[in-house]
């Protein structure tokens, strides 16, 4: 039943992961996640990343001086769908950057242009960092979330 269901959820909605989710995939360590990956990439054949999630790999790596792991994390993602930050994609994000830092709850300038290339290309965000992301959602702002974890 649980695995019908992850099925029906991974071929209805396409998905954007956050780089904390897709990180966790590389591992292959957190058993939800792992069964959840692999019925979402039998399902569309990839998966789909932001360049700011490369971005955010790549620096971390590169802050630990692992240029290996680099080119080990560039070569898995040739398969995988890179969305760019496009100008519509820009100028959302930086509205609901404005509107959280207006508001007081800041999250950050990379998860707000990760959440505005899920809105702009209308899929569904995959994160651990609900509470981050929910904030944009109580601004009124349509995100839609899910967490692989659960």
């Amino acid at each position: 039943m649980i695995g019908q269901h992850i099925l029906s959820i991974s071929a209805v909605n396409k998905a954007l992961l956050d780089t904390d989710i897709f990180s966790e995939v590389q591992k292959g360590i957190n058993p939800s996640i792992v069964t959840r990956a692999r019925a979402y990439r039998e399902t569309f054949g990839y998966y789909t990343i932001s360049v700011i999630t490369v971005l955010e790999i790549i620096k971390g790596w590169h802050k630990r001086q692992r240029e290996d792991r680099i080119q080990q994390f560039l070569n898995v993602i040739t398969d995988a769908e890179v969305l760019r930050l496009d100008l519509p994609s820009a100028e959302l994000a930086g509205r609901i950057y404005a509107d959280l830092e207006r508001t007081g709850q800041p999250i950050g300038l990379a998860d707000t242009m990760i959440a505005a290339i899920a809105m702009q290309k209308k899929l569904t965000l995959v994160t651990g960092n609900l509470s981050h992301y929910q904030r944009i959602q109580l601004l009124g702002y349509s995100l839609n979330l899910d967490d692989w974890r659960r």
